[in-house]
């Protein structure tokens, strides 16, 4: 899910920076850039990502 928002804020940022524009002032393309970085390295550390929990595999009975 990370990976997909980071995707989008670096077309936005890529978007900026082509048009040479700022928003309020400050927040610039490098700025997205930035932003899409650090959620692509929080998405690489597992943060954000489904985990589906298994038994291990086993499909033995249930211990009672």
């Amino acid at each position: 899910m990370l990976a997909i928002v980071a995707a989008i804020i670096f077309g936005l940022g890529f978007l900026l920076d082509l048009l040479d524009t700022q928003i309020a002032g400050s927040i610039s393309g490098t700025t997205f850039m930035l932003l899409g970085l650090t959620l692509l390295a929080l998405h690489q550390a597992g943060i954000g990502t489904a985990g589906i929990k298994t038994n291990g595999g086993w499909r033995g009975r249930a211990r009672r």
